[in-house]
C-alpha cells in the first residue's frame, strides 16, 4: 500500500489479537497455568503485530498505549496511584495481581508464580464497572477520596513508545485525558467535586509527559471525549486548567487532542481556544461540526478529520466522504490537515479477511479495522495526489455501496408493512399494575422475597465442546438435543434441590443472548472471527444487520415447553428485547436504529406471544442495553428513550393480565432515566446493583417505583463467592429504599461465564439469605 503524504492515524485499534491470542494467555495466567513472564511475552508481540500492520498498510501516525491487560481506564487509575485502600497497596510498583484484583476481585488465594507482594488485592471485590460512554465496551471506573494523593506509579506509555521505537517504528502515545478521567471516576465515601483534584493530579501527568518527550515523543495524543458531553462551568475550567499546564510545563511537546463519539456542540469554544497543537473531531457521528471547526479553528493547528468510522462495520463511500469535506477543508494546508479513524477501532474487529464463510453479496460491503486502515490510506492520497492516483478504489467504493442500496436481500415489502400498521393500541396493557400484581399473585403463589436468576447457567468446556461438535457435523442433531436436554434436566433438578423459587432452563443451547435470536431472524448475518472486546477477557462477536428483521418460526418454545414439563416449579421464558439486540449489534446505516428496532420489536413481541399460548406464566425480556444508547447529550435524551420505551412496549404487551413480564438490565445510573424505566411497565425489574452496593437503587427510593424490583446481591462478573452475611447486608440496604412486597432476589446478571464451582455455593448462599430474611419478617 502507497503511503499517504497526508498523515494517517487510528487512534487506536483491537488488542486482543487476530486469534484471540490476550484472551486465551490471560485466563490460563488466572488459572495459574501460565507464568507471568508468558503473559507479558504475549502481550509484547501483540503489540509489535499491530504497530507493524499498521505500518505495512500505510498508517503514519501508530498509536501506543492503546494496548491493555483489562481496561485502559483502570491503567491509567493504577499508573496515578488512585488506587483505593482495599487493595492493600502501600506505594512502589503496583503488582499485576492486585492490578486483576481492582478488575476482577479476589478469593483471597495463594499468588500467581512471578509476581511480587503476594498479599495485595487478595479476598476483595473488585471496582464497579459500567459502559464506556454509549459503546459496548465496559470500563472498570475509578474510585477517588476527597483527600486522594496522586503518584506516578508506572510508565506503561512511556515503556511502550520505547518498546515500538526498539523496532524502528515511531509511534504516536495515547493517554486518556486527565479531565474525563476524574469525569468517569466516582467519589469513595463521601460526595465530593473530583475536578477539586486536578491541581494535584496534573504534576503526575505532567512528568509522563515530560519522560515521553526526552524519549523523542514529538507527539502524544490525550483522548478527553467528555468534551463531547454536556459539560458545566467547573468542569470546563478544569479542561482548560490542564491544557494551560500543559502549554507551561512541556512546552515544545505537541498535543493532539482528541475528541469522539459526538459533536463539540457548545463546547466548541473552548476545545478550539486550547493551546493544543492538533484538535480530532468525530465526523462520523457528527459530520455537521466540520464547517465551524474548519471555519475557526487556527492556522497554525492541525485538523484531524475522524472520516472513517470507528464503531460500526459498514465500508464507506469513499466519493461520497470526499465530496462532503471537499468544501469545508478548501482554504485549509495539506500540511494541517490529518486523516483518522472516528474514534479507536477497539470497537470493531480485526480483519474482515478472516471471514471465508460470509456471504459472497454481503461481504464486499462490510470493513473491518485492516480495511478501514485501508480506507484512510485511500482518502489521505486521493486528497494529497488526487482522486486519480486512487481511482480504482473509489470506483470499488462506490460500486459496493450502490450493490447494497438495490439489493433485493436488504429489503422485505412484508416487514415494511406490518411496521407502517403499528398502532397504539399494541403498545399497552390491558389493565394498570396494581390489579395486575393481584392477579399474578394468586396465580403464581410466591413467597415474599421470591428468589430467582437471571437466565444463563455456565456455559461449560462440556457445553461449548458439544456445541463446536454440532457445528463441524461431529456430533448429529439428536446427540446435540440428547446432551442438552441432559444438561437442562440436570440444572432444573439442581435448583429444585437448593430452593429457587422460580427456575429457569440454563440456555446451554444459546451460544450468545443476541446471536442465538438474531441466527432465527431474517434480515442478520454472523461472523466466525469477528471478536470485539466487551471487557477484560470477555470478548462477543456482535450480529451485522443488514435488511429488513422479521421471523419465521418460534425460536424459544420447545425449550421453555421441554424445561417446563420437568418441574411443577414456575419456569421463565427467556428472551432478549429489541433495544438490547439493537444496541449489541452492529446495525445497518441506511435505516433509521428507531425503525430498525420497531421491526425486531414485532418479532419478539410474535415470540412471546407464543409463550404464553404454550402456557408460559412468566416471560422475561431482557433490555440489559436499554441505557447505554442513550445519546451522550441530554437535550437528545427524549427521543431515544421514547421509542425505546415504545419498542419494549411493543415486544411485551400483547398478554393476558396474569402473565408476568420480566425485564432485566446491565450496569445503569437509573436516576436520570426512572420515568423511562416506569414507563416500561414491565412488571418485574431485575438490575445489577451489587458492585454498587445498592447505591443505583436511590432512583426508585425518591421515585417511588410502584412495579417490583430484583437488586443483584450476587456480582456475577468476579470470581468470588459471596458469604450469606453479605447478601443479608446488601438485601437490608435494598429494604431501606424499596417496600418489602417489592423485592426480588436474585444475582446481578447471567451465569454463562461463571463456573458451576462458583455459581453453587453463591445461590446457595443466595437462597440462605432468602429464608433468613423471610425468618426475621
Amino acid at each position: 500500500m502507497s503511503i499517504s503524504k497526508i498523515p494517517v492515524a487510528t487512534l487506536g485499534v483491537p488488542r486482543i489479537g487476530r486469534r484471540r491470542e490476550l484472551k486465551f494467555a490471560l485466563e490460563s495466567y488466572w488459572s495459574g497455568k501460565l507464568p507471568v513472564a508468558d503473559l507479558l511475552d504475549a502481550a509484547k508481540k501483540l503489540r509489535a503485530a499491530s504497530w507493524t500492520e499498521q505500518r505495512d498498510r500505510g498508517v503514519t501516525k501508530i498509536p501506543s498505549n492503546d494496548f491493555s491487560l483489562y481496561d485502559h481506564v483502570l491503567d491509567i487509575a493504577v499508573m496515578v496511584g488512585a488506587i483505593p485502600e482495599t487493595y492493600g497497596w502501600s506505594g512502589g510498583d503496583v503488582a499485576l495481581d492486585t492490578y486483576f484484583a481492582m478488575a476482577r476481585g479476589s478469593h483471597g488465594t495463594a499468588d500467581h508464580q512471578g509476581c511480587s507482594h503476594a498479599n495485595h488485592g487478595h479476598g476483595v471485590p473488585a471496582l464497579e464497572m459500567t459502559k464506556w460512554f454509549d459503546t459496548n465496551y465496559h470500563y472498570m471506573v475509578p474510585e477517588l477520596s476527597a483527600n486522594q494523593a496522586f503518584t506516578l506509579t508506572s510508565t506503561k506509555p512511556l515503556d511502550e513508545f520505547l518498546e515500538a521505537k526498539a523496532l524502528d517504528i515511531h509511534t504516536r502515545p495515547v493517554i486518556l485525558g486527565p479531565v474525563t478521567f476524574l469525569k468517569l471516576a466516582k467519589c469513595n465515601g463521601t460526595t465530593f467535586d473530583r475536578m477539586a483534584l486536578l491541581p494535584k493530579l496534573l504534576p503526575v501527568y505532567g512528568a509522563l509527559l515530560r519522560k515521553l518527550k526526552q524519549a523523542g515523543a514529538d507527539w502524544v495524543q490525550i483522548d478527553e471525549p467528555c468534551l463531547v458531553l454536556d459539560l458545566d462551568r467547573t468542569e470546563r475550567n478544569a479542561v482548560e486548567l490542564a491544557y494551560q499546564h500543559f502549554a507551561t510545563d512541556i512546552p515544545d511537546l505537541k498535543i493532539m487532542l482528541a475528541t469522539y463519539f459526538g459533536a463539540l456542540g457548545d463546547n466548541l469554544d473552548l476545545a478550539l481556544g486550547l493551546p493544543v497543537a492538533g484538535l480530532h473531531i468525530d465526523l462520523v457521528r457528527a459530520p455537521h461540526q466540520l464547517e465551524p471547526v474548519a471555519r475557526l479553528a487556527r492556522h497554525d493547528q492541525v485538523l484531524s478529520l475522524g472520516l472513517i468510522d470507528g464503531r460500526n462495520v459498514w465500508r464507506a463511500d469513499l466519493p461520497a466522504v470526499l465530496d462532503r469535506i471537499k468544501p469545508s477543508i478548501a482554504g485549509w494546508p495539506l500540511n494541517r490537515i490529518e486523516i483518522a479513524s472516528s474514534c479507536s477501532f477497539l470497537h470493531v474487529p480485526i480483519d474482515l479477511e478472516l471471514e471465508t464463510a460470509l456471504d459472497p453479496d454481503l461481504k464486499p460491503w462490510l470493513a473491518f479495522a485492516a480495511q478501514k486502515m485501508d480506507e484512510l490510506v485511500v482518502l489521505g492520497r486521493a486528497l494529497s495526489e488526487g482522486r486519480s492516483a486512487v481511482a480504482e478504489e473509489l470506483h470499488a467504493s462506490a460500486e459496493a455501496v450502490a450493490s447494497r442500496a438495490s439489493s433485493s436481500k436488504v429489503h422485505s415489502p412484508l416487514v415494511e408493512g406490518r411496521v407502517s400498521a403499528i398502532d397504539e393500541s399494541m403498545m399497552h396493557r390491558q389493565v394498570a399494575f396494581a390489579e395486575r400484581q393481584s392477579q399474578q399473585a394468586a396465580k403464581l403463589g410466591l413467597p415474599r422475597f421470591p428468589t430467582t436468576t437471571i437466565g444463563s447457567f455456565p456455559q461449560t468446556p462440556e457445553v461449548r465442546k458439544a456445541r463446536a461438535s454440532h457445528a463441524r457435523g461431529e456430533l448429529s442433531y439428536v446427540d446435540y438435543e440428547t446432551f442438552l436436554k441432559k444438561e437442562t434436566e440436570t440444572a432444573i433438578r439442581w435448583q429444585e434441590e437448593i430452593g429457587l423459587d422460580v427456575l429457569v432452563h440454563g440456555e446451554f443451547e444459546r451460544n450468545d443472548m443476541v446471536q442465538y435470536f438474531g441466527e432465527q431472524l431474517s434480515g442478520f448475518a454472523f461472523t466466525k472471527h469477528a471478536w470485539v472486546q466487551s471487557y477484560g477477557s470477555r470478548y462477543v462477536r456482535p450480529p451485522i444487520i443488514f435488511g429488513d428483521v422479521a421471523r419465521p418460526h418460534p425460536m424459544t418454545v420447545a425449550w421453555w415447553q421441554y424445561a417446563q414439563s420437568l418441574t411443577d416449579k414456575r419456569v421463565k421464558g427467556m428472551l432478549t428485547g429489541p433495544v438490547t439486540i439493537l444496541n449489541w449489534s452492529f446495525v445497518r446505516d441506511d435505516l433509521a436504529r428507531s425503525q430498525v428496532c420497531r421491526q425486531i420489536a414485532l418479532a419478539i413481541r410474535d415470540e412471546v406471544v407464543d409463550l404464553e399460548a404454550a402456557g408460559a406464566a412468566m416471560i422475561q425480556i431482557d433490555e440489559a442495553a436499554l441505557r447505554e444508547g442513550l445519546p451522550l447529550r441530554q437535550s437528545e435524551w427524549k427521543t431515544y428513550l421514547d421509542w425505546a420505551v415504545e419498542c419494549f412496549r411493543l415486544a411485551s404487551t400483547g398478554v393476558n393480565d396474569a402473565t408476568q413480564i420480566h425485564t432485566h438490565m446491565c450496569y445503569s445510573e437509573f436516576n436520570d432515566i426512572i420515568d423511562a424505566i416506569a414507563a416500561m411497565d414491565a412488571d418485574v425489574i431485575s438490575i445489577e446493583t451489587s458492585r454498587s452496593k445498592m447505591e443505583l437503587l436511590d432512583a426508585f427510593k425518591t421515585y417511588k417505583y410502584p412495579n417490583e424490583i430484583g437488586p443483584g446481591v450476587y456480582d456475577i462478573h468476579s470470581p468470588r463467592v459471596p458469604k450469606v452475611a453479605e447478601m443479608t447486608e446488601l438485601l437490608q440496604l435494598a429494604r431501606e429504599r424499596l417496600v418489602d412486597a417489592q423485592i426480588w432476589i436474585n444475582p446481578d446478571c447471567g451465569l454463562k461465564t461463571r463456573k458451576w464451582e462458583e455459581v453453587r455455593p453463591a445461590l446457595v448462599n443466595m437462597v440462605e439469605a432468602a429464608r433468613q430474611l423471610r425468618a426475621a419478617m
